[in-house]
C-alpha cells in the first residue's frame, strides 16, 4: 500500500467501524464469541485506546529528537471500567481522534515522515511506520469483530 493508501484505511477506519457495530444488541457487543478474543465492544474501545497512543507518538516524533515512546499492557487496560462504557462513546471519540491524526499525517512534509521515535518494545519507528501499523490495525480489527459476529450461534 501507498501512503496515500495508509491515510485513507485510517480516515475511513471510524465510518467503517460505526457501520460494522450499528444496530448490535448488548449482547452481541459483550458476548466472547471466540475463544481468546476480545468481544466486538473490547475492540471499539481498544482502538481508541490504541490509536490516541499512535497519535501522541506521532506528536511525540514530529516535535522532540528522538522521544522515549511507552508501550503499554493492552489486556490490563480492556479489564478497566471504561470498556464498559457504551461503544458509542468510543465511536465519538474515534472520529474526532482520526480528523485531528489525518490532519497531521497529510501536514508532514517528506523529512517529517522520515524522524524517528524510539519504541520501548520495537525500536525505531517513523511517521511511516505509523501510518502503515495503523492502517493495517485497522483492518485487522474489522476483521476480527467481522469474525466474532460471524461466530454468533
Amino acid at each position: 500500500m501507498s501512503r496515500k493508501q495508509y491515510l485513507e484505511t485510517i480516515e475511513h477506519f471510524p465510518q467503517r467501524l460505526r457501520v460494522l457495530v450499528q444496530g448490535l444488541s448488548e449482547a452481541q457487543l459483550s458476548t466472547p464469541y471466540l475463544r481468546n478474543e476480545w468481544t466486538v465492544a473490547q475492540n471499539v474501545h481498544h482502538v481508541v485506546d490504541s490509536h490516541m497512543n499512535s497519535y501522541i507518538r506521532l506528536k511525540l516524533i514530529l516535535t522532540e529528537e528522538k522521544p522515549p515512546l511507552k508501550g503499554y499492557d493492552q489486556e490490563a487496560w480492556a479489564e478497566l471500567s471504561d470498556y464498559h462504557l457504551p461503544i458509542e462513546i468510543s465511536l465519538q471519540m474515534l472520529e474526532g481522534l482520526h480528523k485531528r491524526w489525518v490532519n497531521v499525517f497529510r501536514s508532514l512534509s517528506d523529512s517529517q515522515w522520515t524522524r524517528v521515535g524510539i519504541h520501548s518494545e520495537i525500536g525505531e519507528i517513523t511517521p511511516h511506520d505509523l501510518a502503515r501499523i495503523y492502517a493495517e490495525h485497522c483492518d485487522a480489527h474489522i476483521d476480527q469483530i467481522q469474525r466474532t459476529l460471524a461466530a454468533q450461534p
